[in-house]
């Protein structure tokens, strides 16, 4: 859901209508004249090779083309439980969020929280849902060293501790 914006040099009449091309949840974004490009997983270098292709196989010679992120997709996790702030957290620009990095931003963790049972739900391709128990305080003893990257739409759950 990225929006990008295509440039193809000394192509005005192109360049007005891709200024704000939206990609789809299906990872492809419309262009005039070469229609559907698939791009899931691709950088913006390899989009743009991808559309100069795609320009240079009917329409234009040796075209020149620029891709820019205009906009990143909205990215979050909900962290739950004993933290300071419960809520949906977002992933910051450009970059990947992990498991610890999500609870500091949700206030970190109140003193009654079972660090060593934190449960992580992540929806599969697939449409199953995975539910793993992570150690965070083993994390946090070995320095944050593997801590779990977190996917889009990731649930953390912080339990209370049973004193």
């Amino acid at each position: 859901m990225d929006v990008l914006k295509v440039f193809v040099f000394q192509h005005d009449d192109l360049n007005k209508q891709m200024e704000a091309v939206q990609v789809s949840p299906e990872h492809t974004i419309s262009l005039p004249l070469v229609q559907t490009i698939k791009l899931k997983g691709k950088t913006t270098r390899q989009a743009e090779q991808i559309i100069r292709d795609a320009f240079d196989r009917d329409y234009l010679v040796n075209p020149q083309v620029s891709v820019i992120v205009v906009k990143y997709a909205e990215r979050s996790v909900n962290v739950l439980g004993q933290v300071g702030k419960p809520d949906r957290v977002l992933f910051p620009p450009e970059k990947g969020l992990t498991i610890l990095e999500a609870i500091t931003l949700a206030g970190g963790h109140t003193r009654l929280a079972d660090l060593k049972k934190v449960k992580l739900t992540r929806k599969q391709e697939n449409g199953d849902t995975e539910v793993m128990e992570i150690d965070v305080d083993a994390l946090m003893k070995r320095g944050g060293r593997d801590a779990v990257q977190l996917q889009k739409d990731d649930v953390i759950f912080v339990p209370e501790r049973i004193l």
